[in-house]
């Protein structure tokens, strides 16, 4: 299996932490080492990910293509947290997720990790502010700061004037904007897109496409996206194709830690 993956341009900018500091070009973000994810079905059992591993850098874009059901959204369900490998160590920004135990695992996926899906998944019966501001609550952000965040978060996504909308009163792009608006409101340090451009068509696609580099050039993102399309992919820095669990990446690999530290 080959793991590797091509130095990006180096004239590219790596962006800045939402603190205002600068990124180190060769801070690790995720460190996988032999990573399998096995599910039962029946009396069979379905290997989803397969003896993986893989660094990823901090504020890195990687794209991950593949045919549906070789393991692409299951690789971006263990790196957010909301699954846990049968096998193999997964380290982010030095913490062992596979040692943490479950509400410390939550916190930290509900503060570092953003996330944005095909389907939108807004709560119909709120308003563009509302869903965006969801995300905050288990964080315990008080209200008068929850409402500046909020403003500011669809502004960013050039959707002010539409925070009281409901999501059925929105286009499928300007959903898909809000669904960004609330993965980037908590101020996370990475950002996992599922096929988000695959409900849209084309013009809609590359306006949110255009949307999420901006963000991540800005906002020294690490931004781990699944795609089927091809186009979308070759902007990234890197691009990985999953088949029947395995991963391929082009070029060489990041030289990881020597030694990962254990949270």
């Amino acid at each position: 299996m080959n793991t590797g993956g091509m130095e990006p341009d180096a004239t590219q900018p790596r962006g800045r932490k939402p603190d205002g500091t600068n990124r180190q070009e060769n801070t690790l973000m995720y460190q996988l080492t032999d990573v399998t994810k096995l599910y039962t079905k029946g009396r069979h059992t379905v290997p989803a990910v397969r003896d993986l591993s893989l660094v990823i850098r901090d504020g890195e874009w990687l794209a991950i293509q593949g045919r549906t059901g070789h393991g692409k959204s299951t690789l971006l369900n263990l790196l957010g947290m909301l699954d846990r490998p049968s096998s193999g160590t997964i380290d982010m920004d030095g913490k062992n997720l596979t040692r943490l135990p479950g509400r410390q695992a939550s916190r930290l996926r509900a503060k570092s990790i953003g996330f944005i899906f095909q389907t939108f998944n807004l709560v119909p019966t709120l308003s563009a502010a509302e869903n965006v501001e969801a995300a905050l609550i288990p964080l315990g952000v008080r209200a008068a700061e929850r409402r500046r965040r909020v403003a500011a978060a669809l502004d960013s996504v050039a959707l002010g004037d539409r925070a009281r909308h409901l999501p059925g009163e929105m286009s499928g792009g300007q959903q898909q904007r809000v669904a960004v608006a609330r993965a980037l409101i908590k101020e996370p340090t990475v950002l996992l897109a599922d096929e988000p451009t695959g409900n849209l068509d084309e013009d809609t696609r590359d306006e949110i496409i255009n949307l999420l580099e901006k963000l991540w050039r800005e906002r020294g993102l690490t931004l781990v996206l699944v795609t089927h399309d091809t186009a979308i992919a070759r902007r990234a820095e890197r691009v990985g194709v999953m088949s029947d669990g395995l991963l391929t990446i082009e070029g060489a690999q990041p030289t990881p830690a020597s030694d990962p530290v254990a949270g």
